[in-house]
């Protein structure tokens, strides 16, 4: 056993991005639209930017905190639904609500497949999409959290020594330290070392505990006698 199936990706500790002003974007082609939603917006206590475009829109770099798209369904150039796209392809985080005056079902639900927030036709209630953007900023918080979460417990994997982690997988898969032990060829007190390390380093203190941490960075426990 050793730790090739430790997933991989930053191991660096704090993200603090999530704890940054959130952002709402507004992609309208219509000037009349995009000041009426921003006033608005600022009306919420949001910060809000305005562009007239999709490409325009990408030549800005992505907010490292939470972040809305206000994004029109039909834009000059890259339309709408092919943002969503794009942004998904390349990992961006921008958690989507469309608005359109030209929308139909089909392409609503399609959009909220793709994991769109809401999908608004036009005219809409200034209600409807205050309340849709606070949801959408909502999870886009909630999904950063759950991203420094997975970063930092692979920092503490990152942490262990081969040996420990082959320990941490046995732990996992419910053996005690006999058992441990007897699976790796070592003395009882070398086990209960090493298990008294993954505690500390993982900054737990049972057994169920290491092992929700576990499931959370897609490590699967060892297999006893392979």
């Amino acid at each position: 056993m050793n730790q090739s199936n430790l997933p991989t990706g930053t191991t660096s500790g704090r993200d603090e991005s999530v704890d940054l002003p959130p952002r709402v974007f507004v992609v309208d082609d219509d000037p009349s639209v995009r000041r009426s939603l921003v006033n608005l917006l600022e009306s919420g206590d949001y910060e809000a930017e305005t562009f007239a475009t999709a490409n325009e829109f990408l030549q800005r770099p992505a907010h490292p905190g939470p972040s809305c798209l206000v994004l029109d369904v039909r834009l000059p150039g890259l339309d709408g639904l092919e943002l969503q796209q794009w942004l998904t392809r390349n990992g961006r985080e921008e958690q989507i609500v469309f608005i359109t005056g030209h929308g139909d079902i089909p392409m609503g639900v399609q959009a909220m497949k793709r994991g769109a927030v809401d999908f608004l036709p036009k005219p809409f209630h200034d209600e409807q999409l205050v309340e849709a953007v606070g949801r959408a900023l909502e999870r886009s918080s909630a999904m950063r959290r759950a991203g420094r979460e997975l970063a930092e417990i692979r920092a503490r994997l990152a942490s262990l020594t081969p040996r420990e982690f082959e320990v941490f997988r046995l732990m996992i898969a419910g053996l005690l330290n006999k058992q441990i032990g007897a699976e790796l060829g070592a003395a009882l007190r070398t086990t209960k070392t090493h298990r008294s390390r993954v505690f500390q380093k993982m900054g737990v203190v049972s057994v169920a505990e290491l092992t929700r941490l576990a499931q959370k960075a897609g490590i699967d426990p060892a297999a006893p006698g392979h």
